[in-house]
């Protein structure tokens, strides 16, 4: 039986204790961990009280995920109540990475659902990002749409979900010619440096400018150059994400292997969701191109949250913090949820 379905199994609470500790272990540390978020949702809002509107997108997605691992229907209301409550304007506003994450929640949760309002929605975000292009510093889309910053996240998040809508899209060529196109520009823009790190965005003179090589930005380019591996099969994208992954793997974590954010403790209301982000990618990229080192790191951060005995998941991994909103405790779960796809009988 694939490790995967073993896992939803797990979750689902449908394994004796012969079985999969490890998956059991995180599978109930992560329902736990969905819990104590939901205690943040706000039926009104259809939104997480404590955290901004982008980290609301991965919200959903933590919770999407969630779902199909467990088997379990218990947040879809909320995932169809949130969707309800904020479609009105298509998810769109001024910043194209904020539109990035909605549109991949939504992708996801077509996934998850089947349901074509979810679908249309990632396109029509994805056909608004797209207005973002220009050739100003040879392509590649703006931050926000006062066109003054290329960034890494923007593009990273333009690749992934162009990639990732040629997989269910009838429109599979279109999407497929933008992720190549980006990925591409992204390729040559410098903002991959000499340590295989991805710094934050470019200057006004088109160079690298070695801000800081933030977690969600070594992140999102391994679920993007996954997607595109799938679509093309290039084995080469796959190398190339696995070689910014082993680089942030031994660059951005503790001496004890638990991914570290620069700013903490004090990352502020968007700093505290990168980890998760990167934990998620990493294992959609394992997933594709299993690496042993990488299941371990995997395994070793996701039991390390679960440590905390509320299971209430604050901004510091390897060490107890007070910092804690609805922003840490989702990426913390999308650690533990990483973690629970690596597991095997040696954790």
């Amino acid at each position: 039986m694939k490790r995967t379905v073993l896992i939803a199994l797990a979750f689902a609470g449908l394994l004796g204790a012969a079985d999969d500790g490890c998956a059991k272990e995180l599978a109930a540390c992560s329902k736990a961990g969905v819990e104590t978020l939901q205690g943040w949702y706000s039926q009104d809002t259809g939104l997480w009280q404590t955290t901004n509107w982008w980290n609301a997108a991965n919200a959903v997605t933590a919770a999407v995920r969630y779902s199909r691992l467990s088997g379990s229907n218990e947040l879809k209301a909320a995932i169809e109540n949130t969707f309800a409550r904020n479609s009105g304007k298509n998810f769109l506003n001024e910043y194209y990475d904020d539109e990035g994450w909605w549109a991949l929640a939504w992708i996801d949760a077509y996934e998850w659902s089947h349901e074509a309002r979810y679908l249309g929605m990632a396109e029509q975000i994805f056909a608004d990002m797209a207005k973002g292009w220009d050739d100003t510093c040879g392509g590649g889309i703006w931050w926000r749409k006062d066109k003054k910053y290329k960034n890494a996240i923007a593009n990273e998040l333009f690749l992934s979900v162009a990639a990732r809508l040629a997989a269910v899209s009838a429109d599979q060529k279109d999407y497929l010619d933008w992720a190549k196109r980006e990925w591409q520009w992204f390729a040559a823009s410098g903002m991959i440096n000499d340590q295989n790190l991805v710094n934050d965005g470019l200057t006004a003179a088109c160079q690298n400018n070695h801000r800081n090589t933030w977690t969600y930005n070594q992140g999102v380019i391994l679920g993007g150059l996954t997607a595109l591996s799938a679509q093309t099969g290039d084995p080469e994208l796959l190398k190339r994400a696995q070689t910014i992954a082993l680089a942030a793997m031994a660059k951005l974590s503790t001496e004890d292997g638990i991914l570290h954010e620069s700013c903490e403790p004090n990352c502020g209301a968007d700093g505290v969701q990168f980890k998760g982000i990167f934990m998620r990618n990493l294992a959609t990229l394992n997933a594709a191109a299993p690496s042993e080192r990488v299941r371990d790191f995997l395994a070793a951060n996701a039991k390390k949250i679960c440590e905390v005995p509320d299971h209430k998941f604050s901004v510091t991994w390897s060490k107890p913090s007070a910092v804690i909103t609805a922003a840490t405790q989702v990426s913390a779960l999308d650690a533990v949820l990483a973690g629970a796809l690596s597991c095997d009988g040696k954790h």
